[in-house]
């Protein structure tokens, strides 16, 4: 595999017409639909925008279109095997006696382009009041079967899971076991049918994993490593194993997998989430991180799938990003990068042609 080459995000173009978005407040978040072209979600106060492209492999897109999300503070947007974009949201409403009343909220959307389902509520995994307001931000993923499962952090430091049966049935909210939580937990599914959770904690990140398909989740092995809130992602890295990307609170972005010591990729990572794609690169199984780099802008690294120890090759783009970097393969395959500029706009650029990751030229949606 030759070295990525990237070219500078200086040389991105800008229409008079793209206007800044008001109050982002997560995202972008990068899923490619059925029919091969991508969608690009983006969080701001009291809706989620989205992009859609017009064909696979764009590049043009159409939107932003404007999907309802009032009192959702905090969003995420996953995606399974079956391709459907399942939005995540804590609702927080207030009460006229100064409390609040919070609750896990979820939309779906089932077809690329096409509108999405009402808002509904999960609930609170805690029933008094003073408890209810302290849960934290939902996390979630998709079992093979399409069964989604739901993470919420409560403030006691534990975990709350809740998740759907075969049938699509909701199962009461229980408790994992383990305490300490400092962070959103981060729920992942394999090819397997398996689902595993990694909590983070103030002195390790705790493993869960389930023996069969809708199994209970036990507590395996921890780590030692101290993840740093919000930057684990998790990649399908062979069928049926999960490679976690993470930045620790010591230093430098880290890979582990079950069972497993963690491996240092270096890098030069900012507060961020870290994205991960499998992907070929000059006709090797590769994988792809993205982040907010310490300097504000957009980096990426490269090494062969799980291939971490033989080194990470690293570079800046140049482009500044206001929040986290998101990464997709689009129809035909090409690595897709997307993030929310300085300025408040969404960009993207798209692998070119040519020897290594080479990027085209960042342009506004």
């Amino acid at each position: 595999m030759r070295s990525a080459s990237l070219r500078e995000a200086g040389q991105r173009s800008e229409p008079a017409a793209a206007a800044p978005l008001a109050d982002v407040r997560g995202g972008p978040w990068l899923l490619t639909g059925h029919d091969g072209r991508v969608t690009a979600y983006v969080h701001t106060d009291g809706a989620v925008l989205r992009w859609t492209e017009t064909t696979p492999g764009g590049p043009r897109w159409d939107g932003p279109d404007v999907l309802p999300a009032k009192n959702i503070t905090d969003l995420v947007v996953v995606q399974g095997q079956n391709r459907y974009a399942h939005l995540l949201g804590r609702r927080v409403r207030p009460r006229a006696d100064g409390w609040s009343n919070v609750d896990v909220m979820y939309a779906t959307q089932y077809q690329t382009g096409r509108p999405m389902t009402q808002w509904r509520s999960l609930g609170n995994p805690s029933k008094e009041i003073a408890e209810a307001v302290e849960a934290g931000v939902p996390a979630a993923a998709v079992a093979s079967d399409g069964a989604l499962y739901v993470c919420v952090p409560t403030g006691s430091g534990e975990v709350a899971l809740r998740r759907e049966d075969t049938r699509g049935r909701w199962q009461a909210w229980s408790r994992l076991p383990v305490a300490g939580t400092t962070d959103a937990p981060l729920p992942a599914a394999a090819s397997s049918g398996l689902v595993e959770v990694l909590v983070p904690t103030r002195t390790a990140a705790l493993h869960l994993r389930q023996s069969k398909p809708g199994g209970t989740l036990e507590r395996g092995h921890d780590v030692g490593v101290i993840p740093l809130p919000g930057s684990v992602t998790a990649l399908e890295t062979a069928p049926g194993r999960l490679t976690y990307y993470l930045t620790d609170v010591r230093g430098g972005v880290v890979a582990f997998r079950a069972d497993n010591w963690p491996v240092p990729l270096g890098g030069d990572p900012g507060d961020g989430h870290i994205a991960a794609l499998r992907t070929t690169v000059d006709g090797y199984d590769c994988t792809v991180l993205a982040l907010r780099g310490a300097d504000g802008t957009v980096h990426l690294g490269v090494c062969p799938t799980e291939g971490e120890q033989g080194g990470v090759w690293w570079t800046g783009t140049g482009m500044g990003c206001a929040g986290d970097p998101a990464l997709a393969a689009d129809g035909y395959g090409r690595v897709v990068v997307a993030a929310v500029g300085p300025d408040g706009r969404p960009a993207v650029a798209r692998q070119q042609d040519g020897e290594g990751l080479t990027l085209s030229d960042w342009r506004p949606m």
